[in-house]
């Protein structure tokens, strides 16, 4: 696994306006992350269902974005295959075309923890451009200590919120 996905439990990141711990217990987390893109809703539901455009690559075991791919259907996958492993790194739970993409998805070190993490993405229409928001609950046991990793979760969305709204520059850790 890439160093940096690994240590992203050790970063504290700086949010970005539109981000937000919602609520933090050991056994939870809420995040909600909310971004105005200038892409139009069309546009910006292509890049969407391609995380390949827009998944910061320190965010990934293969330390490649263009290795993740998602079958856009319900039970699909959002994976990544790289020379020596794979990963699933969510199910589709929902997709409604161009408005809300919903995943099963307990990303880097949670899925090991036996975390359950519904990510929810709504992209509505703003003036030329596109809304976004992200909606993420995790649940587990108290043991899971949620409220400590909570934080890093959400500087890793914060940046793909960001980078999927159009700044493809957005720093990691920042």
């Amino acid at each position: 696994m890439k160093l940096a996905l690994v240590s992203v439990l050790a970063v504290t990141f700086a949010a970005t306006a539109g981000a937000e711990v919602v609520e933090a217990a050991p056994d939870h987390y809420t995040l909600r992350h909310e971004a105005v893109s200038d892409l139009s809703p069309s546009d910006a539901w292509s890049r969407l269902v391609d995380p390949a455009r827009w998944w910061h690559p320190d965010h990934t075991y293969s330390g490649r974005a263009e290795a993740l791919t998602l079958e856009l259907k319900a039970g699909g996958l959002w994976r990544e295959d790289w020379d020596g492993g794979s990963v699933a790194h969510g199910r589709v739970l929902m997709v409604q075309t161009g408005k809300v993409l919903r995943l099963d998805a307990p990303f880097g070190p949670l899925q090991g923890m036996g975390v359950t993490v519904v990510w929810t993405i709504t992209l509505t229409p703003e003036g030329e451009g596109t809304r976004i928001l992200f909606e993420e609950v995790a649940n587990g046991t108290a043991a899971s200590g949620l409220d400590a990793i909570a934080p890093a979760v959400d500087g890793v969305k914060s940046v793909a919120i960001s980078r999927l709204a159009g700044d493809m520059d957005e720093p990691v850790g920042n």
